[in-house]
């Protein structure tokens, strides 16, 4: 196949994802979808009562999928493979979203402090007729962190754009004793699940 062949589409805002499809050597085009107003998301990211955090992430991924489809035809775009991503942090079975501000980011990263959460990213790729699901779950165990560190990476600015208000691949690293699981997937997109479907739909990674 030549390269346009094996273009695919991100349907994602984050830079993270755009580096780590890089890394494994994927061409991709954005397909981006509104995440704030004048006319508010195009996908909705609110917990439905009574929802499972598992089955909140393969929901929201899933219809951010399947609005992309919509948004590709609306575009007379051409046809490839569209690949979406969730990633939520969960603490106790409670979701913890991305902090507005310094309080909200202080709060959660105090109740992560010294305990074990998970990180649950879903991927979602559709091609053709077909839309294949993946979710990977890694467990991450924060070291004990003191009100002088909360203050000093909230001052950061880091916080804000992320779930659960850190990131991995930022100054948050430093907070991490342990991981058990998917380093990519904690960012955002783990690479061996992510190469699996991609293959599936006739795209090579390195």
């Amino acid at each position: 196949m030549n390269k346009t062949s094996q273009t695919i589409y991100l349907a994602s805002q984050s830079p993270r994802r755009r580096e780590l499809l890089r890394q494994i050597g994927i061409e991709f085009q954005l397909l981006l979808l509104r995440s704030a107003p004048p006319r508010g998301p195009d996908v909705s990211e609110e917990v439905l009562p009574g929802e499972a955090p598992r089955d909140y992430v393969s929901r929201v991924t899933r219809e951010k999928v399947t609005f992309a489809q919509k948004a590709l035809a609306m575009r007379s775009l051409p046809p490839r493979p569209i690949l979406a991503a969730d990633t939520t942090v969960v603490l106790d079975g409670h979701i913890l979203g991305k902090p507005v501000n310094a309080a909200e980011a202080t709060e959660m990263l105090q109740s992560l402090s010294g305990r074990t959460h998970e990180v649950i990213t879903g991927i979602a790729l559709a091609y053709q007729e077909q839309l294949l699901q993946v979710l990977q779950v890694s467990q991450v165990t924060f070291a004990p962190l003191s009100p002088e560190t909360i203050a000093a990476y909230c001052a950061s600015g880091e916080p804000y754009d992320k779930a659960g208000g850190y990131g991995i691949q930022g100054m948050a690293a430093a907070f991490i004793a342990h991981i058990d699981g998917s380093y990519s997937g904690i960012m955002g997109l783990p690479l061996f699940e992510t190469a699996q479907l991609l293959r599936q739909a006739g795209i090579h990674t390195i």
